[in-house]
């Protein structure tokens, strides 16, 4: 494969869309950066798509601007060599087969022909490569818009819900395949309705709820703010006392267990230690980012 196009921000800018008298996404401002996947995350209604739609210049901001590479995608002078994508409603002619439908695309893209076996070989697609698209599963009908979405070899990948339809094996797959994408300097923004999906994928989360912002940054922020440490010991008691006023939050789990959150585990260790406290568990709990998620976009109506 060719060297990659490099990877190109994407930047919305006070987007808003309103269809008729609904709004389906109000005043969203954020930036998609390269070399990182980025979940792109809210309930169903959330906003995703239109926003996506809006980055594609497959729908027009009633307000506001969408831009890759500080460009409206109609910009692009050669978008497939810069985007690529792969919406939820992607269809394909249930007559052709995987590579006649991908060398079809490629002619339209005027992009070479050999990409088209070597994306089949990237996605895992070779062995179903003469089998009609047709009588593929959902899974595979995935991969096969993702080789559509890799065939000008881009910089900057759009994936609307890409692991829908996927068995636990092709989840895998497609959480090292976008790391590794990313490895590459591209730029992966992925939407997902379901945290726990994407959780152990992305490095940044974009929230929306109900058109709007309500979460952004490194998920690994998001992790060390709502972790928790986990600590047991038969002094359980006395370990409280030694911890009062030094731990944000203090809860009891189960007869010997303390659960902590604003300190390390180190920092417990290190009191425990002090005062000859014995331990018999220290261990950095990671968050319930699926409740956090639920509690971040609670209290929102589902936009169509």
């Amino acid at each position: 494969m060719r060297e990659p196009t490099s990877g190109q921000t994407i930047e919305f800018q006070g987007l808003t869309k309103r269809f008729g008298r609904v709004q389906a996404v109000t005043d969203l401002t954020v930036s998609v950066v390269p070399g990182r996947v980025t979940g792109f995350l809210g309930p169903n209604g959330a906003g995703k798509t239109t926003s996506l739609r809006c980055a594609l210049g497959l729908v027009a901001p009633s307000e506001g601007r969408a831009l890759i590479g500080g460009r409206p995608y109609a910009d692009l002078p050669h978008p497939a060599h810069v985007v690529g994508a792969v919406l939820e409603s992607s269809s394909f002619h249930p007559g052709r087969s995987a590579r006649n439908h991908l060398r079809w695309v490629a002619q339209a893209s005027e992009l070479p022909p050999a990409r088209v076996d070597e994306v089949l070989a990237a996605t895992g697609m070779t062995t179903y490569a003469r089998r009609r698209v047709g009588g593929f599963s959902l899974g595979m009908r995935q991969r096969l818009g993702l080789a559509q979405a890799l065939l000008g070899d881009p910089g900057v990948l759009i994936l609307d819900e890409p692991a829908n339809g996927l068995d636990p094996a092709g989840i895998a797959w497609l959480r090292g395949f976008l790391r590794a994408l990313a490895a590459e300097g591209r730029t992966v923004l992925v939407s997902s309705h379901v945290l726990g999906e994407v959780q152990q994928t992305v490095d940044d989360i974009v929230v929306v709820a109900a058109g709007r912002l309500v979460a952004h940054g490194p998920l690994s922020d998001l992790e060390a703010a709502q972790g928790s440490v986990l600590v047991r010991s038969p002094e359980r008691t006395r370990l409280a006392e030694l911890l009062d006023g030094s731990a944000s939050t203090v809860e009891t789990v189960e007869a010997d267990g303390l659960r902590l959150r604003g300190l390390s585990p180190a920092d417990v260790g290190r009191l425990a230690h002090e005062h000859h406290v014995e331990l018999h568990e220290l261990a950095l709990q990671p968050p319930d980012l699926e409740r956090l998620f639920l509690d971040l976009t609670s209290g929102t109506e589902a936009r169509p």
